[in-house]
C-alpha cells in the first residue's frame, strides 16, 4: 500500500485523498459530493479513498485525527487539507487554487 500510495500522490495530476471510515455518517454524505467533483473535473483530478480502519499507518502518517479528512497532493507534496464535509464548489475551488 505505501509504495503504491506514494506512486499515486507523486503525480502531475492533483490527487484528492479522502480518509474515511465505513461507520462515519459524514463520510457517507461526502461520497456523492466527491462523485460530483470527479464528474465535473474529469481527468483533471484523481480521487483516492482510504479507509482509516484498514490503513491506520497511512492515517497516522498524515496525522488524520477525524474523518472525513481530505488531503490534496500534487507532485507528492501536500497542497491542502480539510476535515469535515464540504460542498462540491468549495472542494473544486480548493483544487483550482492549488493547481
Amino acid at each position: 500500500m505505501k509504495q503504491n500510495f506514494n506512486a499515486i500522490i507523486d503525480s502531475e495530476t492533483p490527487v484528492l485523498v479522502d480518509f474515511h471510515a465505513d461507520w462515519c455518517g459524514p463520510c457517507k454524505m461526502l461520497a456523492p459530493i466527491l462523485k460530483q467533483v470527479k464528474d465535473e473535473l474529469g481527468d483533471a483530478i484523481k480521487i483516492v479513498k482510504i479507509d482509516v480502519d484498514k490503513n491506520q499507518a497511512a492515517a497516522a502518517k498524515f496525522n488524520v485525527r477525524g474523518v472525513p479528512t481530505l488531503l490534496l497532493f500534487k507532485n507528492g507534496q501536500q497542497q491542502w487539507r480539510q476535515s469535515g464535509v464540504l460542498q462540491k464548489d468549495a472542494i473544486i475551488a480548493a483544487i483550482n487554487a492549488h493547481n
